[in-house]
């Protein structure tokens, strides 16, 4: 992808949990990315004019359509965007649906942050964060 700094990333997160949206937004804010925020993978696709995302937050397990839907939709479009999944379940068919497609990687909700923002930074061929 080659962003040159962390100020030029722009991340889009869905979730359909208002406290995780909030606080992976506020996660990337703090290193310095762009973050934008969407409830459903339908108000993802419903955004008229989406900027360019370097990377793409998916809940494994939305309400109608799941991000693992989306990403699979996505695709099928010609997206190469990468994909992170989150998932707040140890659901093994879900886990393994996320990873039949393209997945940049898949975190439990309950992961450390630095973790989750060292994948972004690989992602988008940033250096990782210190030690």
């Amino acid at each position: 992808m080659g962003a040159s700094n962390l100020s030029d990333v722009c991340v889009g997160i869905v979730d359909d949990d208002e406290s995780i949206r909030r606080s992976v937004a506020r996660l990337l804010r703090a290193a310095g990315m762009h973050a934008i925020t969407y409830a459903s993978a339908e108000a993802f696709r419903a955004d008229n004019e989406p900027p360019h995302f370097d990377c793409l937050v998916l809940d494994v397990q939305l309400p109608r359509i799941s991000g693992i839907d989306l990403r699979n939709q996505l695709a099928a479009e010609g997206s190469a965007t990468p994909v992170l999944f989150v998932t707040a379940f140890d659901d093994t068919t879900a886990l393994d649906g996320a990873m039949a497609g393209p997945c940049a990687g898949v975190f439990r909700k309950s992961d450390a942050g630095i973790g989750f923002l060292d994948a972004i930074r690989r992602i988008v061929a940033l250096p990782p964060s210190g030690p």
